[in-house]
């Protein structure tokens, strides 16, 4: 078996030295070296000793319950936006079988029909009847909203200046970017995303008008590193698992997926064959949404952001005015980090910055290049310094974030996509 070795041999290894890759930015790039000098596993159980490793990252469709209360909550949020961009928004949603809840706090001068909004998002993503899980028409909406806290608003924005703002919240942001696609962003969520746009285009102009709005899939692809920068080889396993209606054979599905899907969206560069497919590997799938399982916002941060590369704070972005620093620091962080990518000053980079509640100057920035660059973390925090501002008033207005551009956000990913404006590098002086 020569470089090939039993997985219970080195479970613990192996294990080991990928959540170090994945928990502590100061050792991910001596944990990915560790990795790649040690062995990895393949599809069939085993571990390769040949210098790669193997990276996963998903992405669920419109139609997946968690995705629907992203996308509720956003919804509600920009309505607010049109005719009042002061509006404090903390929206959330809650999808189960046949019911919406739509709670949290608004503080705005706009007047809006929540429930219509509701039902509105909900016809677009596609369920509107009971057969698919959901029913826009025939749903209970029921709403529970109050203002937002006095004791906050004097804290952070009540009597001052826009730049002068405090943050919303305690917490800590994180920001990625990486050199290995054009997008700078990891290619195993880029193909995941795409995978899944492609699905929706595909039901919407009847190449495959038996799919139905709930799924998600999954992409492996196998890396080697170049210094600390991560390199694709391979696309190693797609997995993808979509809804559809019950007059469409499995075979054909599978087919499907494959011809009118996997080959249009993943560069043929990187298929070849021992690329493996798990199409739909429950077999039917024709039940779906909150009816089967239920939905909350906020409990897809990984696929709204780097597919699990980086790090991520923990707060969610959907339903949240850009008054909240988990979403408008976050921003703030990957555009830093992308134009710190895109500037040449390191391969890959993971930017961390926090702050506290009422505070009006970031608590701590810290910028991790993971080895790719000659400079020194100190030469590239300085760069950041001097050319951001990230002070949280500062973030909006720098990002024009107080228009209504979120529900676009909320499904295949925040990150990566050129129509937003944290998409698009600063051209850095130093």
């Amino acid at each position: 078996m020569s470089n090939r070795t039993r997985r219970s041999q080195l479970s613990t290894r192996a294990t080991s030295n990928v959540l170090c890759f994945l928990s502590d930015p100061h050792i991910a790039h001596l944990a990915v070296c560790n990795f790649n000098q040690g062995t990895i596993m393949s599809g069939d159980g085993y571990y390769e000793d040949d210098g790669t490793f193997l990276f996963t990252s998903e992405s669920v469709k419109a139609g997946h319950p968690d995705k629907m209360c992203d996308q509720v909550s956003d919804a509600v949020l920009d309505a607010l936006l049109v005719t009042d961009p002061d509006a404090k928004v903390a929206c959330e949603c809650f999808a189960s079988n046949g019911l919406i809840l739509v709670g949290g706090e608004i503080s705005s001068k706009a007047t809006i029909d929540i429930a219509k909004i509701v039902r509105e998002t909900i016809k677009e993503i596609g369920y509107d009847h009971s057969d698919k899980g959901f029913d826009y028409k025939t749903c209970n909406v029921m709403l529970t909203i109050q203002q937002q806290a006095p004791e906050i608003s004097q804290a952070v924005h009540e009597n001052r200046v826009l730049e002068e703002f405090g943050a919303g919240d305690q917490g800590f942001m994180f920001g990625y970017a990486t050199d290995e696609t054009e997008e700078s962003m990891p290619l195993t969520v880029v193909l995941a995303h795409a995978l899944n746009k492609k699905l929706a285009e595909s039901a919407a102009d009847g190449t495959m008008p038996y799919l139905r709005p709930d799924g998600k899939c999954q992409v492996t692809i196998e890396y080697k590193t170049d210094k600390g920068a991560c390199v694709p080889i391979r696309v190693h396993t797609v997995l993808l698992s979509t809804q559809h209606d019950e007059n469409v054979a499995l075979e054909k599905l599978r087919h499907d997926l494959v011809e009118k899907i996997i080959k249009e969206v993943i560069p043929a560069k990187y298929l070849d064959d021992q690329t493996i497919y798990h199409l739909n590997p429950s077999s039917a799938f024709t039940f779906g949404g909150p009816g089967c399982d239920a939905g909350l916002t906020g409990r897809k941060i990984i696929v709204d952001t780097y597919g699990g590369w980086g790090a991520h704070g923990g707060g969610a972005f959907s339903g949240k005015d850009s008054s909240k620093v988990d979403r408008s620091a976050a921003y703030a962080a990957r555009w830093v980090a992308k134009s710190l990518v895109k500037a040449g000053l390191c391969r890959r980079c993971l930017v961390q910055v926090a702050y506290g509640i009422g505070l009006v100057e970031p608590l701590s920035v810290t910028v991790f290049h993971f080895g790719t660059t000659s400079r020194s973390q100190a030469e590239l925090l300085k760069i950041v310094k001097d050319n951001f501002d990230l002070r949280p008033g500062a973030i909006i207005r720098d990002l024009d974030l107080q228009k209504p551009i979120f529900k676009s956000t909320s499904c295949y990913g925040h990150f990566g996509r050129p129509e937003f404006p944290w998409e698009v590098p600063k051209q850095l002086t130093y």
